[in-house]
């Protein structure tokens, strides 16, 4: 397997500028090339300790944020290769003594190196990630782990992951629509580039109306080079949000980390850093895959036996989709699955109409869940809460919350538990 070569990293602060609340800025905030494969998620975040220790704020020319956000529009950067590391810390609570998240790993075993199954780990904790693009069809992206790797590679329209600890890969088929777009992104799988730096900068940017205040917040060294760091803070109160902050590569535009940092201080929730990067073409080889001998290979659309199953987007040669990396913090999730979306900008709550007897302990369920432990669950996580809605549990996390009331709706977002009950009892 080839191997991609890195390079070096650090972090700083100073420097000023406003975005005028133009809708141009914001069409091209929306719009702006995100040139780099990387994994990386919804959220996370860093002590990154002496690896990325401050070198001193370089001295750059001002630049407004504005000019900022064009810069990065106007990237056209096709190739890199380099190292990130990737750090989580939603704050999701610990399961009870012998419970768990659907404990089935069986099935685990049955997705083999499926990526939405391995990718969805960076959800949590910190990571290693080495990755490599060249143009919209070449990519590659390791997660380097103490004993093993986790890679995904596209070559043309040929998709490979693999586990080295398994000693299992996965094979698809790219289709068209899957690599359309511009930049070294476009043909991997959502779950790949929703993680990346850049992705995670583009939904953040997508965000910014005006419910926020966008400003240029002084330079940093970060892999060894000089950045402007852009700085997103929502304006609304209810909001758990505290600020995003993205350092801007000052030479390319390509964004090289960026920061969540939720209302209350503490870690980041979501931290993506490049430590090394080099923007020259990877050698051709960084990109070839071949299952080693003896590897258990699963195919696209069929299960681990050979048969036909799985999911139904891989029928159609896709590679499962899932990490959607910020849109349940900016509105984004909230029109899609029946759900509709109540509020704006970072104040935006999704609010799911369900089925009462799915809730345990309630209608139909009640049977199924004599002994209540569902409902013991629940209650281990949750916080009940009452108001003009009824009754129901919040489920909390350090940035997105969630009701669940007795009568089987749900809101969500990243707002606090006051504003999902104000929500639902508004929707009552």
């Amino acid at each position: 397997m080839a191997r991609i070569q890195p390079t070096p990293g650090a972090e700083g602060a100073d420097g000023a500028g406003t975005l005028p609340g133009g809708a141009t800025g914001r069409r091209k905030a929306v719009r702006y090339a995100v040139p780099v494969v990387v994994a990386g998620v919804a959220a996370s975040a860093i002590g990154i300790g002496s690896a990325l220790a401050s070198s001193g704020a370089p001295d750059l020319p001002k630049i407004s944020a504005q000019d900022l956000i064009a810069k990065m529009a106007a990237s056209d950067t096709q190739q890199m290769s380099g190292t990130v590391k990737i750090s989580t810390d939603l704050g999701l609570p610990a399961l009870p003594s012998g419970l768990s998240m659907g404990g089935d790993t069986k099935g685990k075993a049955k997705e083999g190196a499926s990526p939405q199954a391995k990718l969805t780990e960076l959800a949590s904790g910190t990571h290693t990630l080495r990755v490599a693009a060249d143009g919209p069809d070449r990519q590659r992206l390791s997660i380097v782990e103490q004993s093993a790797e986790y890679s995904v590679v596209r070559n043309g329209d040929q998709v490979w992951a693999y586990d080295s600890a398994s000693n299992t890969a996965y094979h698809s088929k790219a289709q068209q629509e899957q690599h359309g777009g511009k930049g070294p992104h476009g043909g991997m799988p959502g779950d790949v580039k929703d993680a990346s730096p850049q992705e995670m900068a583009k939904k953040a940017l997508a965000a910014a109306d005006d419910t926020t205040a966008v400003t240029v917040d002084g330079t940093a060294k970060v892999a060894g080079r000089d950045a402007y760091q852009l700085l997103i803070k929502p304006k609304q109160s209810e909001t758990t949000v505290d600020s995003i902050r993205i350092a801007v590569d000052a030479k390319n535009g390509v964004p090289l980390k960026f920061t969540l940092a939720p209302k209350g201080g503490g870690k980041a929730v979501v931290d993506a850093s490049f430590t090394k990067v080099d923007f020259g073409k990877p050698a051709a080889d960084t990109f070839s895959f071949t299952p080693p001998k003896g590897a258990k290979v699963t195919e696209a659309g069929k299960d681990a036996k050979g048969g036909k199953g799985g999911d139904k987007e891989e029928k159609g040669g896709r590679l499962p989709e899932g990490m959607n990396g910020l849109d349940g913090l900016t509105g984004g999730a909230g029109h899609q699955g029946g759900s509709k979306v109540i509020g704006k900008g970072w104040a935006s709550i999704a609010e799911f109409k369900g089925d009462k007897a799915a809730v345990p302990g309630k209608g139909k369920s009640q049977g199924a869940d004599k002994n209540g432990d569902a409902s013991k669950l629940l209650d281990s996580f949750g916080t009940k809460v009452t108001g003009d809605f009824g009754s129901g549990r919040v489920f909390s996390t350090r940035v997105v919350n969630a009701l669940m009331t007795d009568d089987g709706r749900v809101y969500v977002g990243a707002v606090s538990k006051d504003a999902l009950v104000k929500a639902a009892n508004a929707a009552k």
